[in-house]
């Protein structure tokens, strides 16, 4: 019980979801094709070099940087902005929806 609750706070910490809190990878592609690809293209690969590929990325890394730009901790104009305007279900269900392309 105490490594499932240490692991939990971790997981909170991080801003990761834990097994059991499944992302919606339906609801974060829709919300990748209105939000993402204008900058990060429609299948997740860049058009251009000043934007980085989605595509394949870990699940938690992204939703780990999404909430990094939410914070401020991590900045940039057009990113911070788009970031800020998703809630913690969005980040996580475009964090699944891009991990789960291949």
């Amino acid at each position: 019980m105490k490594k499932m609750i240490a692991g939990a706070s971790v997981a909170a910490l991080l801003g990761l979801s834990l097994p059991g809190h499944a992302a919606d990878i339906a609801a974060g592609a829709e919300k990748a094709r209105t939000v993402c690809a204008a900058c990060h293209g429609a299948d997740g690969i860049s058009k251009s070099p000043l934007w980085p590929n989605l595509r394949g990325q870990k699940e938690q890394y992204i939703a780990k940087q999404l909430k990094a730009f939410q914070a401020d901790t991590r900045t940039d104009p057009l990113m911070t902005a788009q970031a800020k305007a998703l809630s913690e279900a969005d980040v996580a269900n475009v964090a699944a929806y891009f991990a789960s392309l291949k």
